[in-house]
């Protein structure tokens, strides 16, 4: 392979574009007209536009993207994460086209992204499942019936959702028809499908998943476990590997089970499986991702391992070098998502221009962006602006490596997620490791927050003023005051 596409933007194609060069191969960005002078179009060998801002009209125009890189002798397309990534129609176009697409094949994908499909392809493996219907439901004396049987709370899912967009949790049987409604509607708005399903609702869980890489040659292998419990809205917040709360036993009886699902659809490829955990620490197959993650870097540093490298090398149909012995878990990986975001304001998105941009920089720090200081914050896409990623021998140097790095990361012009990135870490229920997918209702609120920020913003005035005063009397010069 001599040269490949990025079918995405910003952090993740800028990630894809190093590894692609430290191998040799040259890379082509696309771009949408907002993202024109964008870092990931400048750190490219060549690029191309695609269409106007809204994604609808570039980024998800997969004929348009391959016929682009038909024109410029690309060998093959790397689609990232989000967008075209678990698309199989488009994998399946790039297949016809003679082109290589950087990721499992268009069945696996289709497969996996049917949470019922998958839960009917692995089912054949013993693989623990949450008790539920493995059916599309619509009819909500329908659903109360299964309610009744399952008990109460329940979890109402989009068939075809991610991203927590289609779920509903029901305590009582008397919500069900109004939930089912809104879960269905957001189902169709978000997926253009409507079908949802219904299963038994685990309390405390832990959200737990298992990166794999699956060769063309029969070898599986699973590369140990990422926390990704601290959420908002069901979206991860912050991701770290290893978990504390796995034994090696428990470790590797999920790393299996991750491996059969993997077989269960001919897996191809980066994927990621996941499960939930409940307090007995039994775990349940909640669903597969056909694609690279956005935490993938905690996973790299804790097993050396370049996941993109292991990406391109299966597809151009090398088999995997590495042997499961032979993986090892060497210290600990925490990634923080800073979003423009304002976490004071319910996470509300926070748009604006980049006024100030400094990444922190030392031992143990990696940065994964896309953006660059005087940037504006685009309104179209995810408004992720970076990973911030920590790595200590322990898990409680990275957390306090990454507490050191958020407060030397500086940003102005938008409201981020770092100040309740370091709410976490700075949590004690975080540090000791009893937590759950529940930590933000359970331990935040936009007033703790507040209250923290204020009270720093005081000891540094106070820090500051105590250091004024150190250097006037140095300097023997007198106070007038």
């Amino acid at each position: 392979m001599k040269k490949i596409l990025i079918a995405n933007r910003g952090e993740i194609a800028i990630r894809v574009m190093k590894t692609a060069k430290k191998m040799g191969i040259k890379t082509v960005a696309v771009y949408s007209e907002v993202d024109r002078n964008a870092p990931h179009v400048r750190f490219a060998d060549e690029s191309v536009c695609i269409g106007e801002a809204p994604s609808n009209k570039s980024y998800l125009l997969g004929g348009k993207i391959i016929e682009e890189a038909k024109k410029l002798n690309v060998d093959g397309i790397h689609p990232g994460y989000g967008f075209l990534s678990e698309n199989a129609s488009f994998a399946e176009e790039v297949e016809k086209s003679g082109l290589i697409f950087i990721g499992p094949k268009s069945k696996s994908i289709q497969m996996m992204g049917d949470k019922l499909a998958a839960k009917e392809a692995v089912k054949n493996y013993n693989i623990p499942m949450v008790p539920g219907i493995d059916k599309a439901v619509t009819d909500p004396i329908e659903a109360s019936k299964i309610a009744r049987q399952i008990g109460f709370p329940i979890l109402i899912k989009a068939a075809a959702g991610g991203g927590g967009k289609g779920m509903r949790i029901v305590e009582k049987e008397a919500a069900i028809e109004e939930q089912m409604a809104r879960a269905i509607s957001e189902a169709t708005s978000a997926f253009g499908n409507g079908a949802v399903f219904i299963e038994k609702y685990i309390t405390s869980p832990r959200h737990i998943e298992i990166q794999v890489l699956a060769d063309s040659h029969g070898t599986i292998l699973h590369f140990f476990e990422r926390e990704c419990s601290i959420q908002r809205r069901h979206q991860k917040v912050i991701e770290e590997a290893p978990s504390s709360i796995l034994s090696p036993e428990l470790r590797e009886e999920m790393g299996k089970a991750a491996i059969l699902v993997a077989k269960s659809c001919d897996y191809l490829g980066a994927g990621t499986v996941e499960f939930l955990i409940d307090k007995e620490l039994k775990f349940y197959f909640l669903e597969m991702n056909t694609r690279l993650q956005v935490e993938h870097p905690v996973t790299e540093l804790i097993s050396g391992v370049d996941l993109v490298e292991q990406q391109i090398r299966i597809a151009c149909g090398e088999a995997l070098q590495i042997k499961q012995k032979d993986l090892k878990i060497n210290g600990h990986a925490l990634e923080l998502r800073v979003y423009a975001e304002d976490p004071l304001n319910n996470f509300l998105p926070s748009v604006g221009n980049l006024s100030t941009y400094k990444i922190p920089v030392g031992k143990g720090i990696r940065v994964d962006d896309g953006f660059e200081e005087g940037m504006d914050i685009p309104i179209y896409y995810d408004p992720m602006l970076s990973k911030l990623i920590a790595y200590g021998e322990t898990r409680i140097e990275a957390i306090q490596i990454m507490i050191e790095a958020i407060n030397d990361y500086k940003i102005s012009g938008a409201m981020t997620t770092l100040p309740f990135g370091k709410f976490v870490c700075e949590h004690e229920a975080f540090r000791s490791g009893n937590f759950d997918t529940h930590f933000v209702k359970n331990y935040y609120s936009a007033e703790k927050l507040k209250h923290e920020i204020e009270e720093e913003a005081k000891l540094a005035a106070l820090i500051g003023l105590n250091i004024y005063l150190e250097e006037q009397k140095q300097l023997k010069i007198p106070n007038t005051n």
